[in-house]
């Protein structure tokens, strides 16, 4: 098992943790990886982009000149695609652009993600982190003192004083363990997880 040192919130190591290699010392998919981000970019996309074809532009309902004499190229419509104002050849209309992984090489992907930032020391563990109010400051402090840039802070459940300290924070993002993915894990060039989120991460994924 990885022993990964534990922080606290003024950045300094207060003892170790050994992760469990089943979820953070597995062989990384990089396959699999690629495929979970492309679904959820897939899925987050909407679809509803439309042009129209020459069949459903408006006008051109005749031929513009004869077949032949004119020293023209033969047309048949002003509203094919050739003409300005003309209709879209191959046009985009709205589609389902989402796709489905099985359970497996979900957990797979994820636990492959969490094995990369492992193997990298891209993945802090802070014993707790834990403010009296609401303060942006308070925060950005924090991820200063663990030299965090662009990070994602994983906690064990939500909490208000966390999460709406580090809404406007742009060195960092939160999120709670049942809403972690393998994108935003990749985004993140360090993920922090409380040893409360390591815990839990642990026990649904192990």
């Amino acid at each position: 098992m990885a022993n990964v040192s534990v922080y606290n919130m003024e950045g300094k190591e207060v003892g170790t943790i050994e992760l469990n290699d089943a979820v953070f010392g597995v062989e990384v998919n990089e396959h699999l990886v690629h495929m979970a981000v492309v679904q959820q970019l897939a899925n987050n996309r909407q679809g509803t982009q439309k042009a129209k074809t020459r069949s459903e532009v408006s006008g051109g309902g005749r031929k513009p000149w004869r077949q032949k004499g004119t020293g023209h190229a033969r047309q048949g419509s002003i509203r094919a695609p050739q003409w300005t104002g003309g209709g879209m050849v191959f046009a985009p209309v709205p589609r389902d652009y989402s796709f489905k992984m099985n359970k497996k090489e979900k957990r797979a992907a994820l636990k492959s993600a969490l094995s990369d930032k492992v193997a990298n020391g891209k993945l802090i563990v802070l014993d707790e982190l834990k403010f009296d109010e609401i303060k942006t400051k308070n925060f950005v402090n924090v991820m200063n003192n663990l030299k965090v840039e662009k990070g994602l802070v994983v906690l064990a459940e939500s909490d208000e004083n966390v999460v709406m300290s580090a809404k406007n924070a742009t060195c960092a993002e939160t999120t709670q363990v049942n809403n972690i993915n393998v994108y935003d894990i990749m985004c993140a060039k360090t993920v922090v997880l409380t040893k409360d989120a390591v815990a839990k991460i642990e026990e649904v994924y192990a």
